[in-house]
Formats: C-alpha cells, structure tokens, sequence
C-alpha cells in the first residue's frame, strides 16, 4: 500500500513533468490511501489547476476509488509527534501518520518529506519550481 500526497495528484491531474512517474505508483488506486485533512482544499486546488469544476469533480471522483484514512484521535495523535519528530508541518505529519498507521509508503515531491524514513522522494525538475 502507498499513500500519495497532493503534490502527486496534482502532478498526476494535470500531467505534471512528474505526471509518468506518478502514474506508475496510481495504476492501482484500490492499493492507494489518502488522508482526508486536505479535501476540501484539494478540490478548490484542482479546481484550479484543472480550470474548473467539472474537471475537478472528475478528478475527486479518480481519488474516491482510493481508501480514505479518516483523520481520529489516534491518527492526530501519531501526526502530532511525527510533525515534531520530523519538522513536518502539521497537514504533511498527518499525511505520514496515515501511512504509518496502514503500514504504508509515502510518495510525493513535497520537500518537507525529502529524508524521511518510509518515503518515496520524487524531486521535481529544476525548471519546474
């Protein structure tokens, strides 16, 4: 199991420089978690960068196929040490807690995960910063 970030759906989404990468780990959605602390702001973001809603709806509808990994107690409680662990922002601890707690990987292009143990680091081109 793989727990891909934003940083991914949006490469995958909107056929990233990234997006053939990504599209390796998302062939197998039923074998993808993602936490749901960033739904709402990741429709408005695909909203965005898909140019409007319908686009974004189609992309919620690829993400739903996933598991969601709700965001509890526990799951708050294992982010909130990971973000001090890690010096992660709070959003990204959840994120790797949801992983850890599926004993999953973590696969993203989100800097703040660069060295962190169970991730998968796929930098971004230089260019495309």
């Amino acid at each position: 199991m793989i727990v891909v970030d934003s940083s991914g759906w949006l490469e995958f989404l909107t056929d990233g420089p990234l997006a053939d990468l990504y599209a390796g780990h998302l062939r197998q959605p039923r074998k993808c978690h993602h936490s749901d602390d960033r739904r709402l702001r990741g429709i408005q973001a695909l909203e965005t960068c898909l140019r409007g809603e319908e686009g974004a709806l189609d992309a919620v509808a690829a993400m739903h196929t996933t598991r969601v990994g709700p965001l509890n107690d526990e799951l708050a409680l294992i982010a909130a040490d990971l973000s001090i662990e890690h010096k992660l922002p709070m959003a990204d601890a959840i994120i790797l807690a949801t992983a850890r707690l599926y004993e999953s990987e973590v696969v993203t292009s989100d800097a703040d995960f660069e060295g962190v143990p169970g991730v998968t680091f796929i930098p971004k081109p230089k260019n495309s910063e």
